[in-house]
């Protein structure tokens, strides 16, 4: 049965989730902008049973605190440190989708004793730019976040995916995560450029793009991806910004694929 656990770090109260055995291989996984530990539901449930698999929301995402914003890149990067020493973890494959990619790339430069590898998925070094980023957080403040989900769910799945049904538990959880969460990390993104500490990253890399991506578009993913020597890069078709979501048999493939390269059993 998943564990439960709550990890403190500066006062702030992190959700995290484990499963497997104490002494598998570790995998860490870490959400994106406006999800929680869910977005990986599908995904983990196809992994190998002999890895340990820990999932957390976010700082101002799902069940974890929301302090007040805005937050850095800084925090965040810390709280995955926290969430691996917490575990007593090394050797991770560290799984980031957008700006769990973000930091992934941070906690990679910061703490290169943890990480195995990373798999770097709908990311980038450097996603937009801060004027973009507050005016997102100036229409958020304004309209909420109903207001905005719809273009949102346009940036994040493909068109067929958009049309369905299943999009509803996606709006959903984007339209209840917390303003202070969603716009504090909205400023985290906004002031991060990881261009130049990308480039000295040496531990294996798998790239994940989506076809339809309109928030992190093949192009930018891959532009990082290519920052990193002997880094890998994989265009998922038909799938957006959150492949996971959309084609977890194939994403998990992929992950099982990578784990097998780097001899991650």
């Amino acid at each position: 049965m998943p564990e439960t656990k709550i990890v403190a770090r500066d006062g702030v109260s992190l959700h995290a989730v484990a499963q497997g055995p104490t002494d598998g291989p570790a995998i860490v996984f870490a959400n994106s902008l406006g999800t929680d530990l869910r977005l990986w539901d599908d995904v983990v449930e196809l992994l190998p049973a002999e890895h340990r698999i820990i999932r957390y929301d976010m700082r101002g995402h799902g069940k974890s605190d929301v302090p007040e914003a805005p937050y850095s890149m800084g925090q965040l990067v810390s709280d995955a440190e926290t969430i691996c020493d917490t575990f007593e973890l090394s050797d991770v494959l560290f799984v980031g989708l957008s700006v769990g990619g973000m930091v992934a790339q941070g906690l990679a430069v910061k703490r290169p004793d943890l990480i195995r590898g990373l798999v770097l998925s709908n990311t980038a070094a450097k996603i937009g730019n801060n004027k973009l980023w507050q005016d997102r957080i100036a229409a958020i403040h304004k309209l909420g976040m109903d207001a905005v989900a719809d273009d949102v769910m346009k940036r994040w799945f493909s068109r067929g995916f958009y049309a369905s049904p299943n999009i509803a538990p996606w709006r959903e959880m984007f339209c209840t995560t917390p303003v202070a969460g969603y716009t504090g990390v909205c400023a985290a993104i906004g002031g991060t450029d990881f261009y130049t500490p990308t480039s000295g990253i040496r531990v294996p890399t798998l790239g994940i793009a989506g076809s339809e991506d309109g928030a992190t578009p093949p192009d930018l993913v891959r532009e990082t991806i290519d920052l990193i020597p002997g880094s890998q890069f994989t265009l998922m078709r038909r799938s957006g910004h959150l492949p996971c979501v959309e084609a977890p048999e194939g994403y998990a493939n992929l992950l099982k694929q990578f784990i097998k390269d780097i001899r991650h059993a």
